[in-house]
């Protein structure tokens, strides 16, 4: 059976992508939910800004402290996946290469990597944190999407575009996804 192994269900890493406030973390919640109470699987969200506040508490938001705090969810999304766990990281990782680092970490049969779109326009109206209200007028410097780059993935395994679709829809989407992959 696929996304078993002899001792249970295989764990893999679902690494969401996106700009600020395009729905990762609601996506992330949403899939963990659907994971354990509709699957019976050990799911585990890893969220940036919580992980931020304990694991990388000492990081800034420069490009080098971005690239780090991305490898430290990595080493963690890899631990929990080998142990039969659903690591899903909810983590705006605007690097390409920290996204390829962070498939290499975890390992590749097991990275599924979900470029979670949303245009900027949406991400800006939505803005849940006044984050983006906040980087206009000043107060923040390095927002990304603003003055921070942002680089769209080249070759996701699956996009889901949230600006389409309610939150219900997306998760659909997201676990279809996860089927044709192969890996519910």
């Amino acid at each position: 059976m696929r996304g078993r192994t002899e001792e249970g269900p295989e764990g893999f890493a679902v690494w969401m992508t996106g700009l600020p406030a395009s729905g990762k973390s609601t996506l992330a919640k949403l899939l963990e939910g659907s994971l354990r109470s509709d699957l019976g699987r050990y799911a585990e969200v890893l969220d940036g800004d919580e992980v931020r506040k304990g694991l990388s508490r000492d990081l800034g938001l420069s490009r080098e402290d971005r690239e780090e705090h991305a490898r430290r969810v990595s080493y963690v999304a890899k631990v929990l996946a080998r142990n039969g766990v659903v690591a899903i990281v909810a983590l705006i990782s605007p690097y390409r290469r920290s996204r390829a680092e962070a498939r290499e970490t975890v390992g590749a049969e097991r990275f599924v990597e979900v470029y979670v779109r949303a245009p900027l326009s949406v991400c800006e109206r939505r803005d849940p944190k006044g984050l983006y209200a906040k980087a206009s007028r000043g107060e923040i410097d390095n927002m990304t999407g603003v003055q921070h780059p942002y680089e769209e993935p080249e070759h996701p395994d699956l996009v889901v575009d949230t600006s389409a679709s309610t939150p219900e829809e997306s998760l659909g989407e997201l676990l279809e996804g996860l089927r044709r992959l192969g890996k519910l």
